[in-house]
């Protein structure tokens, strides 16, 4: 933890989403709109965002100066030389977007911020957020794998091109996504027109934060969709019929979430349990989060994981009244939900 003296972090969105989902559109915006915030915005390829020229006012190699305050940058090398260059223009900007290219996996990106000590210290990862093509995305999940795992990894996805498709198209293209993230915040959007702070600065990252907004965001099952099925699904994963009216594109992903609920744990089992099955299973463990409870410690215990990399710290007292309760949730793929649940029920304290 740094010094309370330090300046606030820089909060810093990860905008991913496949190839044509929107993502041009919504940076223009962001990076031409009279939206009265200041921010950096990195992108993979700055030709590729066709910024009109007369909006930049001032640019060295790397970074672009926009007229209404934002500035730009390219990465054409390493991610961490840009955040340690636009460090030093801290105070200049607000916030930080970076953009991923439309067919890769966010989560180097996201680990970058998560991990790196030097970038730590100046900027914190506050959200994931994907952009899903609502007319495409069905198809996309049978070709593009990277497809599923931005949804599953997001922490807001904005469900694009609404205008595009039926309202039977869009309630199958909704279910899916639910199924592949229960814990996400969904916004329908045409063009990516979506007020910028329900996807900038959210907290999502920020585990206490998402509580205090949404207190049920642990409980997949109190959203109405147990664990990963909507209500009208039966509960055997491993099922392929068709029990969705008539499609089978549901059941067509092996993405799905697990939410592990308990009492106090005892610290040194839980936190060993989790450092193993995110070292052996990691690869197939996108995101893990939790709160924890442990016996005589005034503080909430919070978790948060991308693959094998996995954090966690104190955080604040558990309130006065408030069921002292241990939450996990994992989001991944051949995940073996009696197994989690054993080792979980075994850390008891």
């Amino acid at each position: 933890m740094s010094a309370p003296a330090a300046a606030p972090s820089i909060p810093v969105t990860v905008l991913t989403g496949y190839l044509g989902a929107g993502k041009t559109t919504l940076l223009n915006r962001i990076l031409t709109e009279d939206h009265g915030k200041r921010y950096a915005v990195i992108v993979n390829e700055f030709g590729e965002i066709g910024i009109d020229n007369d909006l930049v006012v001032d640019t060295d190699e790397e970074v672009f100066e926009m007229n209404n305050g934002c500035i730009c940058c390219t990465v054409r090398g390493d991610l961490i030389r840009v955040v340690e260059n636009l460090a030093k223009r801290r105070g200049s900007f607000d916030a930080i977007l970076v953009e991923t290219t439309g067919v890769a996996d966010p989560v180097p990106v996201a680990q970058t911020f998560f991990m790196d000590e030097e970038v730590r210290k100046f900027a914190r990862l506050d959200a994931v957020v994907t952009l899903v093509d609502a007319k495409f995305f069905l198809d996309r999940l049978g070709d593009a794998p990277e497809a599923e795992d931005q949804v599953a990894f997001a922490d807001v996805i904005l469900l694009n091109k609404t205008d595009l498709v039926g309202s039977d198209e869009l309630t199958e293209v909704e279910a899916t996504l639910r199924q592949l993230n229960p814990y996400a915040k969904v916004y329908k959007t045409t063009r990516s027109a979506v007020d910028l702070d329900k996807i900038l600065d959210r907290g999502a990252f920020d585990l206490d934060r998402v509580l205090e907004l949404d207190p049920s965001f642990l409980d997949a099952d109190e959203h109405d969709h147990d664990h990963v099925c909507g209500p009208d699904c039966d509960h055997d994963h491993h099922d392929h019929d068709h029990h969705h009216h008539g499609h089978e594109t549901h059941h067509d992903t092996e993405i799905t979430s697990v939410s592990l609920r308990g009492g106090e744990l005892d610290p040194d089992k839980i936190l060993s349990w989790i450092s193993e099955v995110t070292q052996t299973q990691g690869p197939d463990i996108l995101r893990l989060k939790g709160i924890l409870a442990f016996p005589d410690e005034p503080k909430r215990y919070v978790v948060q994981g991308i693959h094998m990399i996995v954090e966690g710290d104190l955080q604040r007292d558990w309130k006065p009244g408030e069921p002292r309760e241990s939450r996990l949730v994992f989001i991944g793929r051949h995940l073996d939900q009696a197994k989690l649940e054993a080792a979980f029920k075994a850390a008891a304290a």
